[in-house]
């Protein structure tokens, strides 16, 4: 297997992105990297700590205090806000209302970018999120943009809170701050959420997970070893 192939997958909140990129990673044994999750970790630890996202210098010390890391169990992403797990919590709703206008932050952005650069060098990966295939790996050989309809994605999601045992929030709620995020990834000034030009579309309204994966293996193929 050739080094640095990665395959680049980014789209809206709750399309999917990272139930593909995992099967993905597990079917061609690659290493599955949330990005998400990154800016979702220091979100909780701004909020912890009550970081001025305002004041660059706070921001720029908090992070310097903050240490990231992911370890994978049968090709579950799981992260540790310097070494504590924190997978379930930072995909709560005060997170969740809250990581767009962290991510937003240049010094935040340029922070995140560099370690997820780091990651690509010398390892064959699946990495998913908002500016994967237009800031941090433009050249990647393989760019997916998944979108599905939005009354979709907001049913996906508040089943997933409902199931993590958040009964706290509607469905209208979660409709709203998908909405709220949208606006927010694509209209912000730091690498917004936009399709990159050689991007392939992965509508997956009306898509399994097993047909989503088997549409993406046949955009891999032709780029693995015969």
């Amino acid at each position: 297997m050739r080094k640095n192939l990665v395959i680049a997958i980014d789209g809206y909140s709750s399309c999917g992105k990272s139930t593909l990129a995992k099967a993905l990673a597990k079917k061609l044994g690659f290493i599955y990297v949330d990005s998400g999750a990154m800016y979702r970790a220091v979100t909780l630890y701004f909020l912890r700590n009550h970081v001025d996202i305002s004041n660059d210098e706070k921001v720029t010390n908090a992070l310097q205090d903050i240490e990231l890391n992911f370890h994978s169990r049968d090709y579950e992403s799981h992260i540790t806000l310097n070494g504590e797990e924190v997978s379930d919590e930072i995909r709560l709703m005060p997170v969740s209302e809250n990581v767009s206008e962290v991510s937003a932050h240049k010094i935040v952005r340029h922070e995140m970018v560099k370690q997820q650069q780091r990651m690509g060098k010398s390892k064959n990966i699946v990495m998913d999120g908002r500016d994967i295939g237009t800031t941090v790996f433009p050249d990647a050989p393989l760019k997916f943009f998944m979108t599905a309809d939005p009354k979709i994605r907001a049913e996906r999601r508040f089943k997933e809170l409902e199931s993590k045992g958040n009964n706290e929030i509607t469905l209208e709620e979660v409709f709203e701050n998908l909405a709220h995020r949208d606006y927010a990834d694509t209209t912000r000034k730091e690498s917004p959420l936009i399709r990159a030009e050689d991007a392939i579309i992965l509508d997956n309204t009306d898509l399994t997970q097993k047909e989503q994966l088997d549409f993406a293996m046949e955009k891999v193929e032709p780029l693995l070893p015969q």
